[in-house]
């Protein structure tokens, strides 16, 4: 009895699927977006808009006698930074994240390159992981853009000093810039739901504008039901529940309880966002 055995694919001689796409190639194109371009400009900006603000404005007010972080705004160059993180966290930097993420596979099918960038060939999981990467490095960057401008612009215009905190007492230099590290991963980590929203998306559509605006919409819908006090302990599985958790970074005493929740559920969702983008864009019939 003979048996017959299949043939092994044909492979072009030096290909290598983890060399298609590398990150670098995919980082130059990335950054030479314009939308990659604006959303630095913007970035970099915001600093210099709220410095003008408080120019303008005077010193901050304190109500009721009640001090917030937003009080010591001008105190010193280290809570210039912790206020232009404050007064983003919530919205603003929702944007380049969910932009990162949601118009990455979304812009090629609609440019109809995504089909030719499958036939270079390059394997669907090695396209969808260079795009990822790349995204996650550029939402780290921008997140890491707007605290370091705030500090060199908060420096020059209040001096380097000490942190003020919001309940009394303060941190020096040296401990607050390692508070402002942590604030900064923390947001980042808590930004990955909607980095997985819009990346998910991004693999269920050709309309970039859909994938990025399906993930600030339902990001947006998140903070409406955190605002629900009937939902009682319901709200702890919302993401927008705990991204604020980063406030107690910016106490005498480091508090990780609730920023450990919000990572741990951030972590959560998004690594099942992720999963559901590879396995759903593997099966998917690309065209465009």
């Amino acid at each position: 009895m003979s048996s017959i055995v299949a043939d092994p694919p044909e492979v072009a001689s030096g290909y290598r699927a983890g060399r298609t796409l590398p990150l670098r190639v995919e980082l130059v194109r990335q950054l030479k977006r314009r939308r990659t371009l604006v959303m630095g400009a913007i970035l970099f900006a915001l600093p210099f808009v709220l410095l003008i603000a408080f120019q303008i404005g005077g010193e901050p007010g304190q109500d009721n006698g009640r001090v917030n972080l937003m009080d010591s705004a001008t105190a010193s160059g280290a809570n210039f930074a912790a206020v232009n993180l404050f007064a983003s966290a919530g919205f603003l930097l929702v944007i380049p994240v969910a932009l990162f993420f949601g118009d990455t596979v979304a812009a090629e099918a609609g440019w109809s390159s995504l089909r030719y960038l499958l036939a270079a060939p390059v394997p669907r999981a090695r396209l969808l992981w260079s795009k990822l990467v790349v995204a996650l490095g550029l939402s780290l960057a921008a997140l890491v853009l707007l605290p370091v401008v705030a500090l060199a612009v908060g420096t020059v215009a209040y001096g380097w000093g000490p942190l003020q905190l919001p309940t009394g007492g303060t941190l020096s230099a040296g401990t607050a810039a390692q508070r402002l590290v942590i604030i900064v991963a923390y947001v980042l980590v808590s930004q990955l739901v909607t980095a997985g929203l819009a990346f998910w998306l991004s693999t269920r559509t050709d309309a970039p504008l859909g994938a990025v605006g399906g993930a600030v919409f339902l990001t947006i819908i998140g903070n409406v039901l955190d605002e629900v006090t009937a939902l009682g302990d319901w709200r702890d599985f919302l993401p927008a529940h705990w991204q604020y958790a980063w406030l107690d970074a910016v106490q005498p005493q480091l508090q990780w309880t609730d920023m450990i929740q919000g990572t741990a559920l951030s972590v959560t969702y998004a690594l099942v966002l992720f999963a559901l983008a590879f396995r759903g864009f593997a099966r998917k019939d690309v065209v465009s």
